[in-house]
Parts: structure tokens; sequence; C-alpha cells
């Protein structure tokens, strides 16, 4: 019986292009913000937090503007008071529901930012609260880990870069669900999926690393691993796994290591895989290219994507092989136990 993930996860195509489409013109109003700003604070949580990294390193790297995240305690906790002007405050929530995220939009606003909503959520407090609001057009999600959800808050993110000025060529994003859709059929047919799952089970935990534009994307697969397989995950870039936390990187907890297909961090992933293995560990690729596959023990295909919409298609695998994990493992991935589809925090 196919699950309500693995459904999500081949929706994936069509809710990219409906997303893609429906906002590609919604960049002329950020561009108006963005005129009366200079830096982008991102508010976010979870799945949405990891998005977050992602626009993160779009908007420094390519449109040229400082991009940090809040600590939305100060906001809903500290209740501190900041000096926001000429910020681009930018809340990021799959159901717009979450009543911090909300708050602290609301709060920076007062605080002089200028206020742009990313969500599923049409109609929902958060996209009510910003003066933009960027509506993802994923359909309806029944499964609590976040798939097309996810990869639509991506599609929302990159409109934003291009928004902001980002130096790229636009019409990349419209290669992204096609590139998704044949990304989909070969990560199912490739031998490494059934390797890397039966890898994966016999061991507690893995480390998953990524840098750059491709950091989001091991944070995100991380967190797919801990909540739906329930195993020890420790999502890093890999500039700081080889501060230290490389030690625990052993016969019982493998790598995956996360790269788009070209890039400037590339050569360091490919890098990374061959220390791994030099050290007696397993290291398991997601995209890369030849480089990384070849580096590594087994490797996942990833997006034929420019850099920049790379992590658009390169969460694709890693869902697929957690959904594959999670049935390997007895788990239904579609409810893990203790979690919700939308999160309360105070």
């Amino acid at each position: 019986m196919t699950s309500r993930m693995r459904a999500e996860i081949g929706e994936q195509p069509d809710a990219l292009r409906r997303t893609i489409d429906a906002l590609r013109p919604a960049a002329a109003g950020i561009a108006a913000l963005a005129r009366e700003t200079r830096q982008v604070l991102f508010i976010a949580r979870g799945s949405s937090d990891n998005a977050a990294v992602y626009g993160r390193y779009l908007v420094e790297s390519r449109a040229g503007r400082l991009g940090t995240p809040a600590a939305p305690s100060i906001a809903t906790a500290y209740r501190r008071r900041l000096d926001l002007s000429g910020v681009l405050a930018v809340a990021i929530s799959q159901s717009g529901k979450t009543e911090e995220i909300v708050e602290t939009l609301d709060w920076a606003a007062s605080c002089g930012a200028r206020t742009v909503a990313v969500t599923n959520g049409e109609g929902s407090p958060l996209a009510e609260a910003a003066e933009v609001a960027l509506i993802t057009r994923a359909g309806d999600e029944l499964a609590v880990p976040a798939t097309k959800t996810y990869t639509t808050q991506l599609a929302a993110l990159s409109v934003l870069g291009l928004g902001l000025g980002a130096q790229v060529d636009a019409d990349d994003l419209n290669r992204v669900p096609d590139e998704v859709a044949r990304l989909i059929e070969a990560t199912e047919a490739s031998p490494a999926l059934g390797e890397i799952v039966e890898a994966l089970a016999r061991v507690p935990g893995a480390v998953v690393s990524g840098r750059g534009l491709a950091f989001g994307t091991a944070l995100e697969l991380a967190l797919k691993i801990k909540e739906a397989c329930y195993l020890h995950a420790m999502g890093l870039s890999y500039a700081d796994l080889l501060h230290g936390p490389i030690a625990v990187v052993d016969a019982q907890t493998p790598a995956l290591l996360i790269a788009a297909d070209s890039g400037p961090t590339l050569p360091g992933t490919i890098a990374l895989a061959e220390r791994v293995r030099s050290a007696g560990a397993q290291a398991y690729g997601v995209g890369g290219g030849g480089g990384l596959a070849g580096a590594c023990s087994a490797a996942l295909p990833g997006p034929v994507l420019p850099e920049w919409t790379a992590p658009l298609g390169l969460i694709v695998p890693g869902q697929i092989l957690v959904e594959n994990l999670a049935r390997r493992l007895g788990i239904d991935p579609d409810v893990p136990r203790g979690l919700n589809k939308v999160t309360q925090t105070d």
C-alpha cells in the first residue's frame, strides 16, 4: 500500500509548477519592498527553518544582501524591542497558523520591518499579517512529514530572491518541475536506494552534511530521518563537521553527504567523502554528479540544475530514502509518534 508521504512526494512536480507559475509575478512586489530595505530576517521553525537556511544562502550569495535567522523568543518570551528599520522580515510557515511565527512577524512590523509571508495557508493568520504573502500551491498535505510544502517553500524563496535582485537566470526555475519528476523516477530505479536503506536500517544514526546552498537540504534530511525513522541524525555544515564532530563518524555512524552538481562547495564535499571512507566509515551521496558518486560508497542521483535551484530537487531523493527506510523499520511514515501537522510553541 502506498503511503501518503510517498503519494505527496509524487505530487511535487505539479505542486512546484503551480507555485512557480503563480508566484513569479510577485517578484515585482518584493522588489518594491527591497528598495526600502537592506537586509533580510528569516522567521521560522522546523522544516520551514531549513527552508529559511536556503533563503539566507540565496540572498547572500546571489543578491548580495545580509540574511539572518530570527530568534522568535526575543519577541515572544523576552519581549524585547529592536530597531528593525531597513529590515525585510520573511516569516515561513506551512500552515500559517503557528502562533509564535505570526506573533513574531507582528512584532517585527511593530519594530519597523517590512514584512513578507511564505505559507501554504491562503487566508491564514500569517498571510493576513504580512504586506506581501507568497502563497504556495502545494494543495492539502496529509502526511505529517513535510514534503511538497517544503519544496514549494523553496520555490517561493527562489521568487523572493529574484525580487531582491539575485544575479541568476530566472528561467532556471521553469526547469525545476520536470527535473523533479525525472529525479523521482531515477531515484526509485537506482540500485543505491535499497543499498543505503539496508545500511541505515542496521545503524543507530548518521551524520548528514552539506554546505552553502545545500546546507538547508542536509538539515532537512537529518530532520526527516529523526522524525520519520526515529534514528539519531546530526545535520551539519561540512566545515563544522571537520571542526571536531567528524570523530563520531565510524562503522556505526555513516555520513550522508549532499551537494549540487556544480558550485564552490562541491570539491569540499568530495574531499569529505574521501576522508570518511579512508577512516573506515561509509559515505553515501545525494547529488554531486559523478565526482561525489565516485568518492562515496553508494550515491543517489541529484537534479541536473544550476546550484541556485538545485536544492528544490536535492531533497527529493532524501525524501524517498526516508519513506523507504521508515517502512523498512516497520514505522508508518505518515504519522510519526509525538508529532502533529501544526506545532505550537510558546
